[in-house]
Protein backbone atom coordinates (compact mmCIF):
# COMPACT_ATOMS: atom_id res chain seq x y z
CA UNK A 1 0.00 0.00 0.00
CA UNK A 2 1.33 3.42 -0.92
CA UNK A 3 2.35 5.80 1.88
CA UNK A 4 -0.36 8.37 1.01
CA UNK A 5 -3.04 5.68 1.14
CA UNK A 6 -1.74 4.52 4.53
CA UNK A 7 -1.76 8.09 5.88
CA UNK A 8 -5.29 8.63 4.59
CA UNK A 9 -6.47 5.37 6.19
CA UNK A 10 -4.85 6.30 9.51
CA UNK A 11 -6.35 9.78 9.46
CA UNK A 12 -9.77 8.32 8.64
CA UNK A 13 -9.53 5.89 11.57
CA UNK A 14 -8.36 8.67 13.90
CA UNK A 15 -11.23 10.93 12.88
CA UNK A 16 -13.92 8.25 12.78
CA UNK A 17 -15.02 9.03 16.33
CA UNK A 18 -15.38 12.78 15.75
CA UNK A 19 -18.85 13.95 16.72
CA UNK A 20 -21.28 15.42 14.22
CA UNK A 21 -21.26 18.64 16.25
CA UNK A 22 -17.51 19.05 15.67
CA UNK A 23 -17.92 18.24 11.98
CA UNK A 24 -20.69 20.84 11.68
CA UNK A 25 -18.57 23.42 13.48
CA UNK A 26 -15.65 22.64 11.19
CA UNK A 27 -17.81 22.92 8.07
CA UNK A 28 -19.17 26.28 9.26
CA UNK A 29 -15.58 27.48 9.68
CA UNK A 30 -14.62 26.09 6.27
CA UNK A 31 -17.51 27.87 4.58
CA UNK A 32 -16.93 31.15 6.43
CA UNK A 33 -13.28 31.36 5.41
CA UNK A 34 -13.86 29.84 1.97
CA UNK A 35 -11.32 27.08 2.54
CA UNK A 36 -10.88 25.12 -0.67
CA UNK A 37 -10.74 21.36 -0.12
CA UNK A 38 -8.97 19.40 -2.85
CA UNK A 39 -10.01 15.84 -1.97
CA UNK A 40 -10.93 13.52 0.92
CA UNK A 41 -7.34 13.25 2.09
CA UNK A 42 -7.01 17.04 2.22
CA UNK A 43 -10.35 17.28 4.06
CA UNK A 44 -9.17 14.89 6.76
CA UNK A 45 -5.78 16.60 7.02
CA UNK A 46 -7.28 20.06 7.51
CA UNK A 47 -9.96 18.71 9.87
CA UNK A 48 -7.35 17.03 12.06
CA UNK A 49 -5.33 20.25 12.39
CA UNK A 50 -8.49 22.26 13.00
CA UNK A 51 -9.54 19.89 15.81
CA UNK A 52 -6.10 20.18 17.42
CA UNK A 53 -6.33 23.98 17.26
CA UNK A 54 -9.91 23.91 18.56
CA UNK A 55 -8.77 21.91 21.56
CA UNK A 56 -5.85 24.31 22.09
CA UNK A 57 -8.24 27.28 21.97
CA UNK A 58 -10.67 25.77 24.46
CA UNK A 59 -7.94 24.71 26.89
CA UNK A 60 -6.37 28.17 26.77
CA UNK A 61 -9.62 30.09 27.22
CA UNK A 62 -10.58 27.87 30.17
CA UNK A 63 -7.58 29.32 32.05
CA UNK A 64 -9.21 32.79 32.02
CA UNK A 65 -5.98 34.66 31.26
CA UNK A 66 -5.59 38.26 30.05
CA UNK A 67 -6.31 37.29 26.44
CA UNK A 68 -8.46 34.86 24.51
CA UNK A 69 -7.91 32.72 21.45
CA UNK A 70 -10.36 31.99 18.66
CA UNK A 71 -10.77 30.50 15.22
CA UNK A 72 -9.63 32.43 12.18
CA UNK A 73 -8.28 31.81 8.68
CA UNK A 74 -5.26 29.98 10.15
CA UNK A 75 -7.23 27.41 12.20
CA UNK A 76 -6.71 24.65 9.66
CA UNK A 77 -2.92 25.05 9.66
CA UNK A 78 -0.21 23.66 11.89
CA UNK A 79 2.62 25.95 13.01
CA UNK A 80 4.82 25.10 10.03
CA UNK A 81 2.10 25.79 7.45
CA UNK A 82 1.17 29.03 9.21
CA UNK A 83 4.77 30.29 9.11
CA UNK A 84 5.21 29.17 5.51
CA UNK A 85 1.93 30.78 4.38
CA UNK A 86 2.89 34.17 5.80
CA UNK A 87 6.50 34.03 4.66
CA UNK A 88 8.17 34.41 8.06
CA UNK A 89 11.60 34.79 6.53
CA UNK A 90 12.14 38.53 6.34
CA UNK A 91 15.74 39.72 6.70
CA UNK A 92 15.16 41.57 9.95
CA UNK A 93 18.48 42.90 11.20
CA UNK A 94 19.72 45.30 13.83
CA UNK A 95 19.58 49.00 13.12
CA UNK A 96 22.64 50.64 11.62
CA UNK A 97 23.42 54.30 10.96
CA UNK A 98 20.80 55.38 13.49
CA UNK A 99 18.98 58.62 12.79
CA UNK A 100 17.89 59.71 16.23
CA UNK A 101 15.59 62.52 17.21
CA UNK A 102 15.42 63.99 20.69
CA UNK A 103 11.71 64.16 21.51
CA UNK A 104 12.20 64.11 25.29
CA UNK A 105 8.60 64.62 26.33
CA UNK A 106 8.30 65.26 30.06
CA UNK A 107 4.60 64.53 30.14
CA UNK A 108 3.89 61.57 27.89
CA UNK A 109 0.12 61.01 27.57
CA UNK A 110 -1.24 58.10 29.60
CA UNK A 111 -2.92 56.76 26.48
CA UNK A 112 -2.80 57.35 22.72
CA UNK A 113 -5.02 55.94 19.97
CA UNK A 114 -4.33 57.00 16.39
CA UNK A 115 -7.29 54.94 15.17
CA UNK A 116 -9.81 57.13 16.94
CA UNK A 117 -7.81 60.21 15.92
CA UNK A 118 -8.33 59.27 12.26
CA UNK A 119 -4.68 58.63 11.46
CA UNK A 120 -4.92 54.92 10.55
CA UNK A 121 -6.35 53.38 7.37
CA UNK A 122 -8.46 50.23 7.50
CA UNK A 123 -6.80 46.90 8.21
CA UNK A 124 -5.32 45.40 5.05
CA UNK A 125 -4.42 41.82 4.14
CA UNK A 126 -1.01 40.74 2.85
CA UNK A 127 -2.35 37.30 1.88
CA UNK A 128 0.05 34.55 0.93
CA UNK A 129 3.07 36.82 0.47
CA UNK A 130 5.84 37.73 2.91
CA UNK A 131 5.23 41.43 2.34
CA UNK A 132 4.43 42.46 5.92
CA UNK A 133 7.32 44.95 5.78
CA UNK A 134 5.55 46.91 3.01
CA UNK A 135 2.31 47.14 5.01
CA UNK A 136 4.17 48.34 8.09
CA UNK A 137 5.94 50.92 5.91
CA UNK A 138 2.78 52.27 4.27
CA UNK A 139 1.01 52.39 7.62
CA UNK A 140 3.79 54.50 9.11
CA UNK A 141 3.84 56.76 6.04
CA UNK A 142 0.05 57.16 6.19
CA UNK A 143 0.28 58.14 9.84
CA UNK A 144 3.13 60.60 9.21
CA UNK A 145 1.22 62.18 6.33
CA UNK A 146 -1.90 62.51 8.47
CA UNK A 147 -0.13 64.17 11.38
CA UNK A 148 1.45 66.75 9.09
CA UNK A 149 -1.20 67.40 6.44
CA UNK A 150 -4.46 66.30 8.05
CA UNK A 151 -5.52 63.89 5.28
CA UNK A 152 -5.15 60.12 5.08
CA UNK A 153 -4.24 58.62 1.70
CA UNK A 154 -3.93 54.84 1.51
CA UNK A 155 -0.47 54.17 0.09
CA UNK A 156 0.52 51.33 -2.23
CA UNK A 157 2.18 48.23 -0.81
CA UNK A 158 2.36 46.73 -4.29
CA UNK A 159 4.60 49.53 -5.51
CA UNK A 160 7.08 48.67 -2.76
CA UNK A 161 6.83 44.92 -3.42
CA UNK A 162 7.39 45.40 -7.18
CA UNK A 163 9.87 48.26 -7.20
CA UNK A 164 11.86 48.29 -3.95
CA UNK A 165 14.43 45.65 -4.89
CA UNK A 166 18.01 45.49 -6.08
CA UNK A 167 16.97 45.57 -9.72
CA UNK A 168 15.32 48.94 -9.13
CA UNK A 169 17.83 50.43 -6.71
CA UNK A 170 16.26 49.11 -3.51
CA UNK A 171 17.24 46.51 -0.94
CA UNK A 172 14.04 44.59 -0.13
CA UNK A 173 12.87 41.30 -1.60
CA UNK A 174 9.15 41.47 -2.32
CA UNK A 175 7.27 38.43 -1.03
CA UNK A 176 10.51 37.07 0.40
CA UNK A 177 10.81 39.71 3.11
CA UNK A 178 12.13 43.17 3.73
CA UNK A 179 12.93 45.87 6.22
CA UNK A 180 10.93 49.02 6.87
CA UNK A 181 13.99 51.30 7.05
CA UNK A 182 15.04 50.06 3.63
CA UNK A 183 11.59 50.92 2.30
CA UNK A 184 11.73 54.40 3.84
CA UNK A 185 15.01 54.91 2.01
CA UNK A 186 13.48 53.76 -1.27
CA UNK A 187 10.50 56.13 -0.92
CA UNK A 188 12.96 58.93 -0.21
CA UNK A 189 14.89 58.20 -3.43
CA UNK A 190 11.69 57.67 -5.43
CA UNK A 191 10.27 61.04 -4.46
CA UNK A 192 7.20 59.59 -2.76
CA UNK A 193 4.70 56.75 -3.11
CA UNK A 194 1.56 56.17 -5.17
CA UNK A 195 -1.87 55.40 -3.72
CA UNK A 196 -3.41 51.97 -3.25
CA UNK A 197 -6.06 52.90 -5.80
CA UNK A 198 -3.51 53.80 -8.49
CA UNK A 199 -1.28 50.79 -7.78
CA UNK A 200 -3.47 48.07 -6.17
CA UNK A 201 -2.18 45.12 -4.18
CA UNK A 202 -2.27 41.73 -5.96
CA UNK A 203 0.64 39.75 -4.49
CA UNK A 204 -1.57 38.26 -1.80
CA UNK A 205 -3.04 35.98 -4.46
CA UNK A 206 -0.23 35.83 -7.03
CA UNK A 207 2.23 35.01 -4.19
CA UNK A 208 4.99 36.95 -5.92
CA UNK A 209 6.06 40.45 -6.87
CA UNK A 210 5.46 41.81 -10.35
CA UNK A 211 7.12 44.15 -12.80
CA UNK A 212 7.66 47.64 -11.41
CA UNK A 213 5.05 49.97 -12.91
CA UNK A 214 5.99 53.62 -13.40
CA UNK A 215 2.71 55.04 -14.74
CA UNK A 216 1.19 56.01 -11.39
CA UNK A 217 1.77 59.45 -9.89
CA UNK A 218 3.24 59.73 -6.41
CA UNK A 219 1.14 61.55 -3.84
CA UNK A 220 2.19 65.17 -3.36
CA UNK A 221 4.42 65.64 -0.30
CA UNK A 222 4.68 61.89 0.31
CA UNK A 223 8.48 61.83 -0.03
CA UNK A 224 10.23 60.58 3.09
CA UNK A 225 12.64 63.34 4.07
CA UNK A 226 14.26 61.19 6.75
CA UNK A 227 13.33 58.54 9.27
CA UNK A 228 13.95 58.03 12.96
CA UNK A 229 15.06 54.81 14.65
CA UNK A 230 13.59 54.69 18.14
CA UNK A 231 16.06 53.87 20.91
CA UNK A 232 15.54 50.19 21.61
CA UNK A 233 14.49 48.46 24.84
CA UNK A 234 12.72 51.53 26.20
CA UNK A 235 8.98 51.81 26.76
CA UNK A 236 9.47 55.49 27.51
CA UNK A 237 11.06 56.15 24.10
CA UNK A 238 8.44 54.05 22.34
CA UNK A 239 5.60 55.95 24.01
CA UNK A 240 7.26 59.27 23.20
CA UNK A 241 7.44 58.22 19.55
CA UNK A 242 3.90 56.79 19.35
CA UNK A 243 2.49 59.92 20.98
CA UNK A 244 3.76 61.78 17.88
CA UNK A 245 2.69 59.32 15.16
CA UNK A 246 2.24 55.58 14.35
CA UNK A 247 5.51 53.62 14.48
CA UNK A 248 6.76 50.67 12.41
CA UNK A 249 8.05 47.74 14.46
CA UNK A 250 9.27 44.19 13.97
CA UNK A 251 8.05 41.41 16.27
CA UNK A 252 8.11 37.64 16.63
CA UNK A 253 4.77 36.28 15.45
CA UNK A 254 5.38 32.58 14.83
CA UNK A 255 3.87 31.24 18.08
CA UNK A 256 0.60 29.26 18.08
CA UNK A 257 -0.98 31.62 20.62
CA UNK A 258 -0.22 34.54 18.28
CA UNK A 259 -1.59 32.56 15.34
CA UNK A 260 -4.94 32.08 17.10
CA UNK A 261 -5.09 35.35 19.10
CA UNK A 262 -8.59 36.82 19.39
CA UNK A 263 -8.82 39.53 22.05
CA UNK A 264 -7.39 40.98 25.26
CA UNK A 265 -3.89 41.97 26.31
CA UNK A 266 -1.48 39.41 24.84
CA UNK A 267 0.86 38.33 27.63
CA UNK A 268 1.65 34.82 26.35
CA UNK A 269 5.01 33.28 25.60
CA UNK A 270 6.56 35.27 22.78
CA UNK A 271 10.28 35.71 22.10
CA UNK A 272 12.43 38.17 20.21
CA UNK A 273 13.25 36.31 16.99
CA UNK A 274 11.91 39.11 14.82
CA UNK A 275 10.06 37.77 11.79
CA UNK A 276 7.10 40.06 11.15
CA UNK A 277 6.58 43.77 10.45
CA UNK A 278 3.57 45.54 12.01
CA UNK A 279 2.52 49.02 13.16
CA UNK A 280 2.12 50.40 16.69
CA UNK A 281 -0.83 52.81 16.56
CA UNK A 282 -1.32 53.56 20.23
CA UNK A 283 -0.97 52.45 23.83
CA UNK A 284 -3.01 52.45 27.00
CA UNK A 285 -4.05 50.60 30.15
CA UNK A 286 -7.01 48.43 31.08
CA UNK A 287 -7.84 46.02 33.89
CA UNK A 288 -5.67 43.32 32.31
CA UNK A 289 -2.61 45.59 32.22
CA UNK A 290 -0.68 48.05 30.07
CA UNK A 291 -0.59 47.48 26.33
CA UNK A 292 0.43 48.66 22.87
CA UNK A 293 -2.21 48.74 20.12
CA UNK A 294 -0.71 46.98 17.10
CA UNK A 295 -2.17 46.98 13.60
CA UNK A 296 -1.51 43.76 11.70
CA UNK A 297 -1.86 43.00 7.99
CA UNK A 298 -3.83 39.74 8.09
CA UNK A 299 -7.29 41.17 7.48
CA UNK A 300 -10.05 41.86 10.00
CA UNK A 301 -10.87 38.18 10.61
CA UNK A 302 -7.67 37.75 12.62
CA UNK A 303 -7.33 39.05 16.16
CA UNK A 304 -9.44 41.94 17.44
CA UNK A 305 -10.73 43.12 14.05
CA UNK A 306 -7.18 42.91 12.70
CA UNK A 307 -5.41 44.32 15.76
CA UNK A 308 -3.55 42.84 18.72
CA UNK A 309 -2.98 44.41 22.13
CA UNK A 310 0.58 43.53 23.13
CA UNK A 311 1.52 43.61 26.81
CA UNK A 312 3.59 46.69 27.70
CA UNK A 313 6.26 46.89 30.41
CA UNK A 314 9.85 45.97 31.25
CA UNK A 315 8.78 42.52 32.48
CA UNK A 316 8.67 41.27 28.90
CA UNK A 317 11.82 39.69 27.46
CA UNK A 318 14.14 41.46 29.89
CA UNK A 319 12.99 44.89 28.78
CA UNK A 320 13.03 44.15 25.04
CA UNK A 321 9.24 44.22 24.86
CA UNK A 322 6.52 41.64 24.31
CA UNK A 323 7.39 39.74 21.13
CA UNK A 324 10.46 42.01 20.82
CA UNK A 325 8.34 45.08 20.01
CA UNK A 326 10.96 47.46 21.45
CA UNK A 327 13.92 46.15 19.46
CA UNK A 328 13.39 47.59 15.99
CA UNK A 329 11.07 50.57 15.84
CA UNK A 330 11.19 53.45 13.37
CA UNK A 331 9.02 56.08 11.74
CA UNK A 332 9.31 58.38 8.70
CA UNK A 333 9.32 62.17 8.57
CA UNK A 334 7.58 63.81 5.60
Amino acid sequence: MRSLEILFLLSTITLSCVSSTIIDKFNDWKDKFEVKIKDDYHFNSVLKKWIENDKFIQEHNFKNLTYTLGHNQFSGMDSHEYSEYLGFNGPYISHSNLRTENIELKDVPTSVNWITKGGVTGVKNQGQCGSCWSFSTTGALEGAYFTKYGSLPSFSEQQLVDCDNRKNGGKDMGCNGGLMDNAFNWIEKNGGLCTEEDYPYVSGTTKTGGTCQTECTVVDNSVVKSFVDVSKSSDQKMMEAVSQQPVSVAIEADQKEFQLYKSGVFTGTCGTNLDHGVLVVGYGTESDGDYYIVKNSWGTTWGSNGYIYLGRGDQYNKGNGQCGVLLQASYPLV
